[in-house]
């Protein structure tokens, strides 16, 4: 089947008579997608194999979102603790059961007793679906993941919608036990899945996107709430040329986790690293500096022979 597969796959891409093009345009976003499978084509690699790059990760996996190509790949498949990765599907979920992320949510006491990384939320504060996805995002915050979960709708039925949102989008290796994505078992994520999940969301949740890739902001404090001061822990948003995205991750289980986007010359890359821990941001530069490497004048296919 795998050999029918890439022999199917190079078929295409020899008889196809218009190139992958990187554009990247910025236009209005499309319209959600019940369904879309974003299939990463293995093109690539069954035709240029893949260098002997120092990654420390036990999974990883980097492709060119407007190419669909897979351009490196380690144990891709399987599913591992993704730590505070489960928090992209729980920011999509949250805005689909909210509708508006000037949705008021309001915190419950549930939601302020995990631990370690937090916002710094208070049981009975009223905050908006926007700054509650700051604290998500940029400070990780497992009560702001929490307060989501259980301020919308009931908790149980938030994680069944998980599973729901995962199942509907295409993933085939994931499986969600908790909001904040801290261990338990049967909690689990392939690095293939984060990035058509990344994919997913830069494509039709491009405000989510735009939170992810802030890099602090200054939350004023009202009458229903204090003041937040989130800091985004992905240090690439301040060191890499190009970096836009997209989350951090560590626990026990998953070790240090890194999902990082990043666009250059009309080229958008993710990047996906897992169990990485005191390596996960260099494994991802690693992935992205090869990514970018690679010839992208115009076209992407079996007329392209080797990197710069």
């Amino acid at each position: 089947m795998i050999v029918a597969a890439i022999a199917t796959t190079v078929y295409v891409a020899r008889t196809r008579t218009t190139p992958f093009q990187f554009n990247l345009q910025a236009v209005t976003a499309p319209a959600p997608k019940t369904f879309d499978h974003f299939d990463f084509s293995n093109y690539w690699l069954a035709t240029h194999g893949q260098p002997n790059l120092v990654i420390h990760g036990q999974a990883a996996y980097l492709v060119d979102l407007d190419a669909r190509q897979v351009l490196w790949a380690r144990d891709s498949e399987t599913s591992r603790a993704p730590a505070s990765l489960t928090k992209l599907i729980t920011a999509m979920v949250a805005v689909d059961d909210a509708g508006s992320l000037d949705h008021v949510v309001e915190v419950t006491t549930e939601a302020t007793k995990v631990v370690p990384s937090v916002m710094g939320l208070t049981a009975g504060e009223r905050l908006t679906l926007r700054n509650l996805l700051f604290g998500l995002f940029l400070d990780s915050g497992n009560d702001a993941a929490e307060a989501l979960a259980t301020g919308i709708v009931p908790r149980d039925r938030f994680i069944r919608q998980m599973n729901q949102k995962a199942k509907s989008i295409g993933l085939t290796a994931s499986h969600f036990v908790t909001p904040s994505g801290l261990d338990a078992p049967g909690h689990g994520m392939s690095a293939h899945d984060l990035a058509h999940t990344a994919a997913y969301l830069d494509t039709y949740y491009p405000d989510l996107a735009a939170i992810a890739g802030t890099k602090d902001i200054a939350i004023t404090a009202t009458a229903t709430h204090k003041a937040f001061y989130p800091h985004n822990l992905n240090r690439l948003l301040w060191t890499y040329p190009g970096a836009t995205g997209l989350k951090t991750g560590l626990t026990d289980s998953a070790g240090g986790c890194m999902l990082a986007t990043a666009t250059r010359d009309g080229r958008h890359l993710i990047a996906v690293v897992l169990n990485a821990t005191l390596h996960s941001t260099d494994d991802a530069i690693t992935l992205l500096n090869y990514g970018f490497s690679l010839h992208s004048v115009s076209a992407f296919g079996p007329w392209v022979t080797s990197p710069n």
